[in-house]
């Protein structure tokens, strides 16, 4: 997996200020608006439905929820949002993965360019080191209280290749095209799921010394701080 741990981004998500809301809620929004050009309705639109979850969990407005919705559909007003994938080096030549949601390429190119110049790095080819998987994180408080064994034992027989215990929880990997019935077993088993996704895991991490440790934080930071950011992988062992 990667090295940056995603459970650290998620609890700065649940932890933000009224201040950053706005801008967590345009981006959510970004993600419910693709998602619903496959269609409106979430019971027949996996990726759709996974997109409202995520706005829900973030106490994200209805009427937002609902307009993002028009405008993947076609019903609203609002421009094209295009989906667009950065690869680089940042700091200390670790490698990242930078996926964004705009509605202007020309801005957010720019934009994502000077971060990685800025911290010392710049735009290239890293996707070689990178493969993708379905991966389901899953709070230690969310899980059965019994049966540990068999719940991990049906986990695989739905799908996971993988359980990863960590002090947070656990971490399931699977295949990309098994993640809907991954996800489905566990709706099923009332189990909430802290996030669901396809990611770009590096299959080669990079060591840090505590310097180098700061660097990358901050750049992730700034990456996350970018509203047309939605997502970002790296190989950082942090």
């Amino acid at each position: 997996m990667s090295g940056h741990s995603k459970w650290a981004t998620t609890k700065r998500a649940k932890a933000v200020v009224d201040a950053k809301r706005g801008a967590i809620f345009t981006k959510i929004a970004k993600l419910i608006t693709i998602a619903a050009r496959k269609g409106g309705d979430p019971a027949a639109n996996f990726n759709l439905r996974m997109a409202m979850d995520k706005a829900r969990a973030a106490n994200m407005p209805k009427d937002n929820i609902e307009r993002a919705v028009k405008r993947g559909t076609g019903e609203g007003d609002g421009a094209q949002i295009e989906e667009l994938t950065y690869e680089g080096i940042g700091p200390a030549k670790t490698q990242f993965i930078v996926k964004a949601l705009t509605d202007s390429k020309n801005r957010t190119a720019a934009e994502i360019r000077h971060l990685f110049s800025e911290a010392g790095g710049s735009l290239g080819a890293v996707m070689w080191n990178f493969e993708l998987k379905c991966v389901i994180r899953i709070f230690k408080d969310k899980l059965p209280t019994a049966d540990q064994d068999e719940f991990e034992l049906e986990l695989i027989d739905a799908g996971a290749q993988d359980i990863l215990k960590e002090e947070e929880g656990i971490t399931v990997y699977s295949k990309p095209e098994d993640l809907q019935k991954v996800k489905q077993y566990l709706d099923i088993k009332n189990v909430a799921t802290e996030s669901a996704a396809i990611e770009y895991i590096a299959k080669d991490e990079t060591k840090l010394t505590n310097e180098e440790k700061e660097k990358v934080e901050k750049f992730i930071d700034q990456l996350e701080g970018n509203e047309d950011v939605s997502d970002y992988y790296t190989n950082a062992d942090i």
